[in-house]
Protein backbone atom coordinates (compact mmCIF):
# COMPACT_ATOMS: atom_id res chain seq x y z
CA UNK A 1 0.00 0.00 0.00
CA UNK A 2 1.24 3.49 -1.01
CA UNK A 3 1.94 6.22 1.31
CA UNK A 4 -0.97 7.81 0.40
CA UNK A 5 -3.04 5.26 0.68
CA UNK A 6 -1.58 4.03 3.97
CA UNK A 7 -2.47 7.98 4.97
CA UNK A 8 -5.86 7.71 4.04
CA UNK A 9 -6.69 3.72 5.29
CA UNK A 10 -9.67 3.10 6.34
CA UNK A 11 -9.92 0.30 9.34
CA UNK A 12 -12.69 -2.47 9.35
CA UNK A 13 -14.25 -3.29 12.38
CA UNK A 14 -16.36 -6.11 13.18
CA UNK A 15 -17.60 -6.19 17.02
CA UNK A 16 -18.87 -9.19 18.87
CA UNK A 17 -20.03 -9.52 22.34
CA UNK A 18 -19.16 -11.79 24.78
CA UNK A 19 -19.07 -12.22 28.59
CA UNK A 20 -18.06 -15.19 30.77
CA UNK A 21 -20.49 -17.19 33.16
CA UNK A 22 -23.18 -16.74 35.05
CA UNK A 23 -23.12 -13.22 36.36
CA UNK A 24 -20.62 -12.04 34.70
CA UNK A 25 -20.48 -8.79 32.95
CA UNK A 26 -21.69 -7.48 29.80
CA UNK A 27 -20.38 -4.71 27.22
CA UNK A 28 -22.30 -3.17 24.74
CA UNK A 29 -20.57 -1.64 22.23
CA UNK A 30 -21.62 1.76 21.30
CA UNK A 31 -19.40 3.33 18.31
CA UNK A 32 -15.52 2.82 17.60
CA UNK A 33 -12.50 4.95 16.17
CA UNK A 34 -8.98 3.98 14.07
CA UNK A 35 -6.99 5.96 13.20
CA UNK A 36 -2.71 7.02 12.46
CA UNK A 37 -0.58 6.69 13.96
CA UNK A 38 -1.85 3.69 15.90
CA UNK A 39 -4.76 5.01 17.81
CA UNK A 40 -7.41 3.13 18.18
CA UNK A 41 -11.03 4.44 20.81
CA UNK A 42 -13.94 2.13 21.50
CA UNK A 43 -17.19 3.98 23.14
CA UNK A 44 -19.03 1.16 25.17
CA UNK A 45 -21.40 0.80 28.05
CA UNK A 46 -20.63 -1.51 30.87
CA UNK A 47 -23.46 -3.81 33.00
CA UNK A 48 -23.71 -6.23 35.00
CA UNK A 49 -25.62 -9.39 33.92
CA UNK A 50 -28.75 -8.56 35.10
CA UNK A 51 -28.50 -4.85 33.54
CA UNK A 52 -27.45 -3.23 36.74
CA UNK A 53 -24.86 0.26 35.25
CA UNK A 54 -21.32 -0.55 35.96
CA UNK A 55 -19.70 2.39 36.90
CA UNK A 56 -16.63 3.68 38.11
CA UNK A 57 -14.03 1.76 36.74
CA UNK A 58 -10.33 3.09 35.79
CA UNK A 59 -8.24 2.20 33.25
CA UNK A 60 -6.34 -0.74 34.79
CA UNK A 61 -9.46 -2.27 35.23
CA UNK A 62 -9.68 -3.00 31.66
CA UNK A 63 -7.18 -5.68 29.76
CA UNK A 64 -6.22 -5.62 26.18
CA UNK A 65 -5.62 -8.64 23.94
CA UNK A 66 -4.65 -8.44 20.08
CA UNK A 67 -4.34 -11.58 18.44
CA UNK A 68 -5.00 -13.25 22.08
CA UNK A 69 -1.85 -12.11 23.46
CA UNK A 70 -1.78 -9.18 26.16
CA UNK A 71 -1.23 -5.95 25.50
CA UNK A 72 0.97 -4.00 28.07
CA UNK A 73 -0.54 -1.26 29.67
CA UNK A 74 2.95 0.14 29.13
CA UNK A 75 3.20 -0.50 25.56
CA UNK A 76 -0.48 0.70 25.14
CA UNK A 77 -0.57 3.77 27.48
CA UNK A 78 -4.01 2.60 27.67
CA UNK A 79 -6.59 5.11 29.33
CA UNK A 80 -10.18 6.58 29.89
CA UNK A 81 -11.12 9.77 28.12
CA UNK A 82 -13.96 11.91 29.85
CA UNK A 83 -16.68 10.41 27.63
CA UNK A 84 -18.30 14.29 26.85
CA UNK A 85 -15.73 14.26 24.60
CA UNK A 86 -17.71 12.10 22.41
CA UNK A 87 -21.50 12.31 23.60
CA UNK A 88 -23.85 14.30 24.67
CA UNK A 89 -26.74 13.40 27.77
CA UNK A 90 -29.72 15.00 28.04
CA UNK A 91 -32.59 14.21 30.41
CA UNK A 92 -36.23 15.66 30.09
CA UNK A 93 -38.17 16.06 33.86
CA UNK A 94 -41.42 15.99 32.97
CA UNK A 95 -43.68 17.21 36.15
CA UNK A 96 -47.47 16.85 36.34
CA UNK A 97 -48.76 20.18 37.95
CA UNK A 98 -52.24 19.54 37.37
CA UNK A 99 -55.08 20.91 39.23
CA UNK A 100 -54.56 17.75 41.87
CA UNK A 101 -51.04 18.91 42.41
CA UNK A 102 -51.13 22.48 42.22
CA UNK A 103 -54.39 23.06 44.16
CA UNK A 104 -53.63 20.31 46.49
CA UNK A 105 -51.18 21.59 48.82
CA UNK A 106 -48.72 19.01 47.11
CA UNK A 107 -46.80 21.48 45.12
CA UNK A 108 -44.41 22.37 47.65
CA UNK A 109 -42.84 18.69 48.30
CA UNK A 110 -42.84 18.55 44.23
CA UNK A 111 -40.65 21.54 43.74
CA UNK A 112 -38.18 20.33 46.21
CA UNK A 113 -38.07 16.75 44.94
CA UNK A 114 -38.07 18.39 41.77
CA UNK A 115 -35.23 20.69 42.30
CA UNK A 116 -33.14 18.41 44.00
CA UNK A 117 -33.35 15.97 41.11
CA UNK A 118 -32.22 18.35 38.57
CA UNK A 119 -29.00 19.86 40.79
CA UNK A 120 -28.26 16.10 40.74
CA UNK A 121 -28.49 15.05 37.52
CA UNK A 122 -27.38 18.38 35.99
CA UNK A 123 -23.61 17.34 37.12
CA UNK A 124 -23.53 14.83 34.43
CA UNK A 125 -25.93 15.80 31.48
CA UNK A 126 -28.00 18.52 30.67
CA UNK A 127 -31.28 19.11 32.03
CA UNK A 128 -34.75 20.39 30.26
CA UNK A 129 -37.85 20.66 32.76
CA UNK A 130 -41.46 20.81 31.57
CA UNK A 131 -44.96 21.06 33.16
CA UNK A 132 -47.91 19.33 31.91
CA UNK A 133 -51.87 19.74 33.08
CA UNK A 134 -54.51 18.73 31.22
CA UNK A 135 -53.67 21.15 28.24
CA UNK A 136 -52.76 19.98 24.52
CA UNK A 137 -49.21 20.82 24.74
CA UNK A 138 -46.56 21.22 27.26
CA UNK A 139 -45.79 24.13 29.40
CA UNK A 140 -41.75 24.91 29.32
CA UNK A 141 -40.32 25.40 32.67
CA UNK A 142 -36.40 25.37 32.54
CA UNK A 143 -36.14 24.23 28.55
CA UNK A 144 -32.30 22.84 27.22
CA UNK A 145 -30.15 25.77 26.98
CA UNK A 146 -25.89 25.80 27.23
CA UNK A 147 -25.94 27.80 30.64
CA UNK A 148 -24.49 25.65 33.30
CA UNK A 149 -26.85 25.27 36.09
CA UNK A 150 -30.03 26.30 33.82
CA UNK A 151 -32.13 23.92 34.70
CA UNK A 152 -31.72 23.86 38.81
CA UNK A 153 -32.51 28.16 38.92
CA UNK A 154 -35.40 27.52 36.29
CA UNK A 155 -36.81 24.38 37.93
CA UNK A 156 -37.72 26.79 40.77
CA UNK A 157 -40.80 28.12 38.71
CA UNK A 158 -42.89 25.76 39.77
CA UNK A 159 -43.54 27.14 42.95
CA UNK A 160 -45.32 29.44 41.23
CA UNK A 161 -47.40 27.60 38.45
CA UNK A 162 -50.99 27.55 37.85
CA UNK A 163 -52.79 25.12 36.15
CA UNK A 164 -54.74 26.17 33.05
CA UNK A 165 -56.54 23.16 32.67
CA UNK A 166 -56.49 20.83 35.96
CA UNK A 167 -57.09 17.91 34.43
CA UNK A 168 -54.19 15.57 33.21
CA UNK A 169 -53.24 15.19 29.95
CA UNK A 170 -50.44 12.46 30.97
CA UNK A 171 -50.90 10.40 27.51
CA UNK A 172 -50.41 13.64 25.57
CA UNK A 173 -47.56 14.87 27.43
CA UNK A 174 -44.96 11.50 27.20
CA UNK A 175 -45.81 11.82 23.17
CA UNK A 176 -44.71 15.45 23.19
CA UNK A 177 -42.13 14.94 25.91
CA UNK A 178 -40.19 12.46 23.57
CA UNK A 179 -40.73 14.74 20.50
CA UNK A 180 -39.38 17.70 22.36
CA UNK A 181 -36.51 15.45 23.98
CA UNK A 182 -35.76 14.54 19.98
CA UNK A 183 -35.58 17.92 19.40
CA UNK A 184 -33.19 19.19 21.42
CA UNK A 185 -30.37 15.95 20.65
CA UNK A 186 -30.86 17.40 17.63
CA UNK A 187 -28.58 20.09 18.51
CA UNK A 188 -26.11 18.70 20.74
CA UNK A 189 -22.50 19.16 19.61
CA UNK A 190 -21.67 15.80 20.44
CA UNK A 191 -21.76 13.28 17.28
CA UNK A 192 -23.34 10.60 19.80
CA UNK A 193 -26.59 11.24 21.52
CA UNK A 194 -28.32 9.55 24.06
CA UNK A 195 -31.92 10.88 26.01
CA UNK A 196 -33.90 10.04 29.16
CA UNK A 197 -37.47 10.91 29.75
CA UNK A 198 -38.46 11.46 33.75
CA UNK A 199 -42.19 11.64 34.41
CA UNK A 200 -43.60 12.08 37.54
CA UNK A 201 -47.15 11.92 38.25
CA UNK A 202 -50.15 11.24 40.74
CA UNK A 203 -52.78 9.89 38.62
CA UNK A 204 -53.92 8.44 35.37
CA UNK A 205 -54.61 10.02 32.16
CA UNK A 206 -57.95 12.48 32.52
CA UNK A 207 -58.20 14.28 29.42
CA UNK A 208 -58.22 11.58 26.79
CA UNK A 209 -56.69 13.69 24.39
CA UNK A 210 -54.38 10.88 23.58
CA UNK A 211 -55.28 6.96 23.60
CA UNK A 212 -53.12 5.11 25.58
CA UNK A 213 -51.95 2.73 22.72
CA UNK A 214 -50.48 5.88 21.46
CA UNK A 215 -48.44 6.18 24.41
CA UNK A 216 -47.26 2.77 25.01
CA UNK A 217 -46.34 2.73 20.88
CA UNK A 218 -44.08 6.06 21.52
CA UNK A 219 -42.49 4.20 25.09
CA UNK A 220 -41.87 1.18 23.04
CA UNK A 221 -40.64 2.81 19.63
CA UNK A 222 -38.36 5.05 21.32
CA UNK A 223 -34.75 4.18 22.00
CA UNK A 224 -34.73 6.86 24.45
CA UNK A 225 -34.66 5.70 28.49
CA UNK A 226 -38.24 6.36 29.73
CA UNK A 227 -38.66 6.39 33.80
CA UNK A 228 -41.46 6.97 36.06
CA UNK A 229 -42.23 8.20 39.46
CA UNK A 230 -45.68 8.15 40.97
CA UNK A 231 -47.39 9.19 44.17
CA UNK A 232 -50.19 8.48 45.87
CA UNK A 233 -52.64 5.63 45.84
CA UNK A 234 -54.52 6.86 42.40
CA UNK A 235 -51.79 5.51 40.46
CA UNK A 236 -51.00 1.72 40.62
CA UNK A 237 -47.60 0.48 40.12
CA UNK A 238 -48.55 -1.66 36.94
CA UNK A 239 -49.52 1.36 35.35
CA UNK A 240 -46.44 3.02 36.40
CA UNK A 241 -44.23 0.44 34.63
CA UNK A 242 -46.36 0.85 31.45
CA UNK A 243 -44.87 4.28 31.74
CA UNK A 244 -41.15 4.04 32.47
CA UNK A 245 -39.66 0.87 30.89
CA UNK A 246 -36.51 1.30 32.19
CA UNK A 247 -37.14 1.90 36.27
CA UNK A 248 -40.06 3.27 38.18
CA UNK A 249 -40.67 4.92 41.71
CA UNK A 250 -43.55 5.24 43.99
CA UNK A 251 -44.10 7.78 46.57
CA UNK A 252 -47.18 7.51 48.87
CA UNK A 253 -46.83 10.45 50.54
CA UNK A 254 -45.27 14.16 49.92
CA UNK A 255 -42.88 13.06 52.88
CA UNK A 256 -41.36 9.92 50.37
CA UNK A 257 -41.33 12.42 47.25
CA UNK A 258 -38.07 13.81 47.69
CA UNK A 259 -36.93 9.70 48.22
CA UNK A 260 -39.05 8.83 44.96
CA UNK A 261 -37.01 11.34 42.62
CA UNK A 262 -33.46 10.83 44.41
CA UNK A 263 -33.92 7.15 43.45
CA UNK A 264 -34.28 7.56 39.68
CA UNK A 265 -31.86 10.39 40.17
CA UNK A 266 -28.93 7.81 40.92
CA UNK A 267 -30.16 5.37 38.50
CA UNK A 268 -29.18 8.19 35.81
CA UNK A 269 -26.01 8.82 37.59
CA UNK A 270 -25.45 5.02 37.38
CA UNK A 271 -26.06 4.69 34.00
CA UNK A 272 -24.28 8.10 32.68
CA UNK A 273 -21.07 7.00 34.64
CA UNK A 274 -21.26 3.25 33.13
CA UNK A 275 -20.26 4.92 29.54
CA UNK A 276 -16.53 4.31 29.11
CA UNK A 277 -14.42 5.98 26.36
CA UNK A 278 -11.30 3.30 26.28
CA UNK A 279 -8.34 4.49 23.96
CA UNK A 280 -4.93 2.88 23.32
CA UNK A 281 -1.79 2.62 21.23
CA UNK A 282 -1.82 -0.46 19.13
CA UNK A 283 1.71 -1.98 19.06
CA UNK A 284 0.44 -3.19 15.51
CA UNK A 285 1.82 -1.77 12.19
CA UNK A 286 0.46 -3.91 9.12
CA UNK A 287 -2.23 -6.87 8.37
CA UNK A 288 -5.25 -7.35 9.87
CA UNK A 289 -5.98 -8.39 14.07
CA UNK A 290 -8.21 -9.10 16.35
CA UNK A 291 -8.29 -6.46 19.49
CA UNK A 292 -10.42 -7.75 22.68
CA UNK A 293 -11.11 -5.33 25.46
CA UNK A 294 -11.95 -7.60 28.50
CA UNK A 295 -13.55 -5.62 31.99
CA UNK A 296 -12.35 -7.28 34.81
CA UNK A 297 -14.27 -6.48 38.27
CA UNK A 298 -13.35 -8.04 41.29
CA UNK A 299 -15.84 -8.53 44.49
CA UNK A 300 -13.89 -10.48 47.29
CA UNK A 301 -12.97 -13.71 45.89
CA UNK A 302 -14.90 -13.53 42.83
CA UNK A 303 -14.13 -11.51 39.47
CA UNK A 304 -16.75 -10.83 37.05
CA UNK A 305 -15.40 -10.10 33.21
CA UNK A 306 -16.92 -8.77 30.20
CA UNK A 307 -15.60 -8.26 26.78
CA UNK A 308 -15.55 -6.63 23.03
CA UNK A 309 -13.65 -8.08 20.15
CA UNK A 310 -13.00 -6.47 17.23
CA UNK A 311 -10.70 -6.91 13.98
CA UNK A 312 -8.89 -4.20 12.42
CA UNK A 313 -6.40 -3.63 9.70
CA UNK A 314 -2.84 -1.73 11.17
CA UNK A 315 -1.40 -0.94 7.65
CA UNK A 316 0.46 2.49 7.76
CA UNK A 317 0.26 2.17 11.36
CA UNK A 318 3.27 3.92 13.49
CA UNK A 319 4.62 5.65 16.26
CA UNK A 320 4.21 9.34 17.82
CA UNK A 321 0.46 7.74 18.95
CA UNK A 322 -1.29 10.25 21.78
CA UNK A 323 -4.04 7.92 23.56
CA UNK A 324 -5.11 10.98 25.10
CA UNK A 325 -6.20 12.39 21.51
CA UNK A 326 -9.87 12.80 21.70
CA UNK A 327 -11.48 9.98 18.46
CA UNK A 328 -13.12 11.58 15.26
CA UNK A 329 -16.22 9.93 15.39
CA UNK A 330 -16.33 10.49 11.54
CA UNK A 331 -20.21 8.95 11.30
CA UNK A 332 -21.76 9.67 7.74
CA UNK A 333 -25.67 8.18 8.35
CA UNK A 334 -27.07 5.89 11.04
CA UNK A 335 -28.38 6.01 14.83
CA UNK A 336 -26.51 4.64 17.12
CA UNK A 337 -29.05 2.13 18.95
CA UNK A 338 -30.13 0.82 22.16
CA UNK A 339 -28.56 -2.41 23.04
CA UNK A 340 -30.29 -5.64 21.59
CA UNK A 341 -32.48 -3.36 19.79
CA UNK A 342 -32.20 -2.64 16.23
CA UNK A 343 -31.74 0.79 13.88
CA UNK A 344 -34.41 2.71 13.94
CA UNK A 345 -35.41 6.06 11.54
CA UNK A 346 -34.50 9.40 12.61
CA UNK A 347 -36.67 10.88 15.32
CA UNK A 348 -37.07 8.15 17.61
CA UNK A 349 -33.76 7.34 20.28
CA UNK A 350 -29.66 8.00 20.56
CA UNK A 351 -28.49 9.62 17.71
CA UNK A 352 -25.84 10.20 15.51
CA UNK A 353 -24.43 13.55 14.42
CA UNK A 354 -22.41 13.88 10.72
CA UNK A 355 -18.70 14.71 12.05
CA UNK A 356 -16.99 15.53 9.03
CA UNK A 357 -13.59 16.51 10.57
CA UNK A 358 -10.17 15.26 9.91
CA UNK A 359 -8.26 13.61 12.67
CA UNK A 360 -5.61 15.76 14.53
CA UNK A 361 -3.13 13.81 14.59
CA UNK A 362 -2.31 12.01 11.22
CA UNK A 363 -5.17 11.40 8.33
CA UNK A 364 -9.05 11.23 9.08
CA UNK A 365 -10.18 8.64 11.33
CA UNK A 366 -12.23 5.52 10.56
CA UNK A 367 -15.43 4.46 12.40
CA UNK A 368 -17.82 1.63 12.08
CA UNK A 369 -20.47 0.84 14.73
CA UNK A 370 -23.32 -1.16 15.59
CA UNK A 371 -25.11 -2.14 18.67
CA UNK A 372 -24.87 -5.61 19.16
CA UNK A 373 -27.21 -7.80 21.05
CA UNK A 374 -26.78 -8.31 24.95
CA UNK A 375 -24.37 -10.89 26.56
CA UNK A 376 -26.64 -13.46 28.19
CA UNK A 377 -24.56 -15.44 30.57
Amino acid sequence: MGVRASWLAWLVLTLLLVGCGKGGLQLTHIRSAYKRPSNVAVYFKVQMSDGQPVGGLTADQFVVYEDGKVVSQFESQQTIINPEAAASHYTLLLVDMSGSISESGESGAVVEAATAFTERVEKYQKVGVYAFDGSEDLHPVAPFTNSAGSATAGVKRLATFKAKDPSTNLHGAIVKGLEELDKALQGAEHPMRFGTLVVFSDGTDRAARVPASEMRDAIKNTSFDVFAIGLGAEISEDELKKVGKNGTAMAADRQAVVQAFDTIAKRIEDLTKSYYLLSYCSPSRAGEHEVRIEAVVKQGDKERKGSVTARFDAQGFGPGCNPQQPPDFDIKSGDAVAEGEEAKPKGTGARVKPNAGAGASGGPSKEMGAAGGDFNP
